[in-house]
């Protein structure tokens, strides 16, 4: 029998990490176990801006994307209990990870670079990886986002294995997370600092 968790998660559920990493296919199988919607960050914003996240980059580059993505997170972030799939960079951004670290939970799917490199072999769809060589450009991105995404609150390796393996791993250490964790507890239930007399 597959791990569930004992309760609903408090707050919406940030997948980070690299592309090829499993956030959307993880993703869509933990809101389906869950009972949660699951929302793709990057198909909100292809939706927000008419056109596709490759074509975004040529015609306005990545810092205007980063500027629209940061919006888009932050509007998701509003909106009620989720599972929420991030773009690569999106955990980069300092704005970003404060609004997601008060109000939800992160989760980084680590995944090694051979891995990755054959993931997104499949698609051809990523604009980072458009003009360079994949398995280059990737290690520099996980030397640069890596220290990033380590500061999720739980991490998960997302091996070469069956995806509901992967979602098994993720249930398991974000109820062990819950379990630990006096900040998942509603707003409204959660002790209140006791009063210091001066």
């Amino acid at each position: 029998m597959r791990p569930t968790l004992r309760q609903r998660p408090p707050r919406t559920l940030v997948l980070v990490g690299l592309m090829g990493a499993g956030k959307t296919s993880i993703g869509r199988r933990l809101a389906a176990r869950l009972g949660l919607p699951f929302v793709d960050a990057d198909h909100e914003i292809e939706r927000a801006a008419g056109c596709s996240i490759p074509e975004f980059f040529d015609r306005y580059g990545e810092p205007a994307f980063r500027e629209g993505e940061r919006r888009v997170i932050a509007r998701l972030l509003d909106q009620p209990l989720q599972v929420l799939s991030t773009g690569g960079g999106a955990f980069m951004d300092a704005e970003t990870r404060a609004l997601v670290r008060q109000r939800a939970h992160s989760i980084w799917l680590r995944a090694e670079l051979d891995l990755l490199v054959q993931r997104t072999a499949r698609r051809g769809n990523r604009p980072l990886l458009k003009d360079a060589d994949p398995h280059e450009t990737l290690r520099k991105l996980m030397d640069l986002r890596h220290p990033y995404y380590a500061q999720a609150d739980i991490t998960v390796d997302s091996g070469d294995r069956p995806a509901e393996d992967t979602v098994d791993r993720v249930v398991e250490a974000l109820q062990a997370y819950l379990d630990t964790d006096a900040d998942s507890q509603p707003p409204e239930t959660r002790p209140q600092p006791a009063a210091v007399e001066s």
